[in-house]
């Protein structure tokens, strides 16, 4: 492989990189989880080039040797070696009962947005399939359990939406805050098991501060962030989020992460849908 086509090859996953970490840390629930096995996806084309195949468009061969390292893996899920990552054992427990592949193929296509093809060309599997396995997922994951969503969102429009797509998945929402402090406020209330927040609010108060803040009280809420320019929470730096929606988003993308981070928080607090 001559030098230009090497530093092609390196800009092409270069741009895709930050989503195959999204997605790896969406599928396991976990950042150092997923951020591990996107590493191995780099270290293994590095050492083979060949299943990065060229034939395919760059972030699809990106994405299906990444999944030709995983189930080489076996498909895991989050390390649960540590006894504090109880979240992350309990979404074990969870996933034995699930369909294999479903959550691979949900993610590929509400979050990342591949089409069917691309989602087979990435599983080798059919496209019909792998439509099947998607509709499979939403089945699956919508009636394992509900919960409580607090909604940080300033836009009264945007917020009457995720409110709505909340509420029609059969889970409670405890309230919407529009800026740092009444999101602090609300959480202290009532406590959330799922936390949807913007990025800029109000008052040109941060989002992720107000989570940070929400987190030193209940450190084990899984939250889904929802911003114009995911790339900016994706750059490797620590804590990172494990559900990340871009904007616009899709009804789809939002069902999708919610039932994904529902499930890997398997709280006591989530009760089974009546």
């Amino acid at each position: 492989m001559t030098t230009s086509t090497s530093s092609d090859l390196s800009a092409q996953i270069g741009r895709d990189l930050p989503f195959l970490r999204r997605y790896a840390r969406a599928l396991t629930g976990s950042q150092r989880t997923g951020d591990s096995y996107a590493a191995a996806t780099l270290e293994a084309i590095l050492v083979d080039r060949s299943i990065f195949r060229a034939s395919f468009q760059p972030r699809v061969a990106l994405f299906r040797a990444f999944h030709m390292i995983w189930a080489t893996a076996g498909a895991p899920t989050a390390d649960t070696e540590d006894p504090k990552t109880r979240l992350e054992s309990a979404a074990l427990d969870h996933m034995a009962g699930l369909t294999n592949n479903t959550r691979e193929a949900l993610l590929l296509s509400t979050i990342e947005s591949f089409t069917f093809d691309e989602i087979g060309q990435i599983m080798d599997i059919p496209a019909q399939e792998a439509r099947d396995l998607v509709d499979v997922a939403i089945t699956e994951m919508q009636a394992s359990m509900a919960g409580k969503v607090m909604i940080i969102e300033d836009e009264a429009i945007i917020a009457m939406d995720l409110h709505s797509i909340v509420g029609e998945m059969g889970h409670d929402v405890t309230g919407i805050a529009r800026t740092r402090k009444a999101a602090v406020e609300l959480a202290s209330k009532s406590r959330p098991d799922l936390i949807l927040a913007d990025i800029q609010l109000a008052d040109n108060s941060s989002g992720i501060d107000a989570v940070k803040d929400i987190l030193a009280q209940f450190d084990d809420v899984p939250v889904i962030f929802i911003t114009a320019f995911p790339e900016r929470l994706l750059t490797g730096d620590k804590p990172e989020p494990a559900f990340l929606i871009s904007k616009p988003y899709s009804e789809e993308q939002v069902r999708s992460a919610i039932s994904q981070a529902m499930f890997f928080a398997s709280t006591e607090t989530l009760k089974a849908p009546v």
